[in-house]
């Protein structure tokens, strides 16, 4: 077969860029023949099987004079904000892509086009391409733009329903796709998430000391909840059971998000009683590396699909500490079971990704109860994660 994968970002920055590579890794296994239509910089390097052809969209170039658009308000490199574009850069996004996509349908042929995220880029390739069999990848930021950005919502909507098969990570997806595009269900799969098991996988004799060691990996920014986790560490502190400095290390990593907020991190991360570590965006091998050296994974975002690093963590024996985050806890409870993953109700929200100020100190407080008790466990429970697979994925997208 011959497979067309699209999006408007970078491969591999970011979950679903993960999440497109890792299963265009996949269908070369299969010997699939295989083409790339991609967002990104003139500078980037993107690593891609041998034989899987790029289709390069320039941004901060003459046909798109502004950074790459990116699915979240923060993303780990330069980018512009979907709810920021103007009718103008709308044009020039749709025109640039336009133009790529048509070159690589004309040069490349494909029988089969596979588009992530259920958005603008999308919608563009649905309806310039009505003859051509094309599914699309909900990765729930996609969601999120929908509920809060007006940029050609109708038209999102109507061209995302003509999609000939929608996948969804989860059930939580699932009814979002349907109460916000009003897609036909009998189109709708849920095929869950991979991870690469060569990477991530348990070691023997994590530490040779008592340190325990909590990582987060992710954007560093307040909606992931660094900020609510930095608070949290000072309010473990003022217990009278608590870690003592010595015996306690946290690393943050990942890229910053929004500037000024990554200073604000920094200034309390100094001020915390525990040293905080920022290792800033990790290769999946160095990741690896980590959680393997880990005792707790600890992920208290405001809003998430179903997050590849929380899998990742799990099969590297990690315990988890995370947001009880909408369907993460059935889907976790299926397919990764008897793992050790305690869940912190989430503050109230509003728009979204928003939580309420007023409610913060006592999420902080949960998520402090959570991270002691994990810290003082003596059992350790191993999570079972074998059913997960990017192979199966590639199975079920692809019949």
């Amino acid at each position: 077969m011959r497979i067309l994968s699209i999006t408007a970002q970078k491969p591999g920055s970011t979950g679903s860029g993960i999440y497109l590579t890792e299963l265009v890794r996949e269908y070369a296994r299969q010997e699939h023949a295989q083409a790339v239509v991609a967002g990104i910089y003139r500078d980037d390097l993107i690593e891609l099987p041998d034989g899987v052809g790029l289709y390069p969209v320039y941004f901060e170039s003459e046909r798109l004079p502004f950074p790459i658009v990116g699915m979240s308000d923060e993303m780990p490199y330069r980018s512009t904000r979907y709810r920021d574009m103007t009718a103008d850069m709308t044009a020039q996004f749709e025109a640039a892509f336009l133009e790529v996509i048509s070159r690589a349908v004309e040069e490349f042929a494909p029988d089969l086009i596979l588009c992530h995220h259920l958005y603008l880029l999308t919608a563009v390739v649905r309806e310039h391409f009505p003859r051509h069999r094309i599914y699309g990848f909900c990765h729930n930021t996609d969601l999120r733009q929908m509920a809060k950005t007006d940029l050609k919502r109708e038209y999102i909507a109507g061209q995302i329903r003509k999609l000939d098969r929608i996948f969804v990570p989860q059930e939580a997806q699932r009814e979002g796709v349907l109460a916000i595009y009003q897609a036909d269900q009998e189109k709708i799969e849920t095929v869950g998430m991979g991870y690469n098991s060569k990477l991530f996988h348990r070691t023997e004799g994590k530490k040779d000391d008592d340190i325990t060691r909590i990582v987060f990996a992710g954007k560093i920014a307040e909606k992931k909840g660094v900020m609510s986790l930095i608070r949290s560490l000072l309010v473990l502190y003022a217990r009278e059971d608590h870690c003592k400095r010595e015996e306690l290390l946290v690393l943050l990593a990942g890229s910053a998000g929004n500037q000024e907020e990554y200073r604000a991190i920094l200034d309390m991360a100094k001020k915390c009683p525990y040293e905080i570590r920022f290792l800033g965006r990790l290769a999946q091998p160095e990741l690896a590396k980590v959680y393997q050296k880990s005792d707790i994974f600890v992920l208290p975002s405001f809003f998430d699909g179903l997050p590849l690093t929380v899998i990742e963590a799990l099969a590297c024996g990690d315990r988890v500490v995370m947001s009880d985050l909408p369907g993460i806890r059935e889907w976790i409870g299926e397919y990764a079971p008897g793992g050790d993953v305690r869940f912190v109700a989430l503050p109230r929200m509003r728009n979204t990704d928003e939580p309420v100020p007023e409610s913060l100190p006592e999420f902080e407080e949960r998520l402090a109860d959570a991270l002691l008790a994990s810290i003082r466990t003596k059992e350790r429970k191993i999570a079972d994660v074998s059913r997960i697979s990017w192979k199966g994925i590639a199975k079920r997208v692809i019949g």
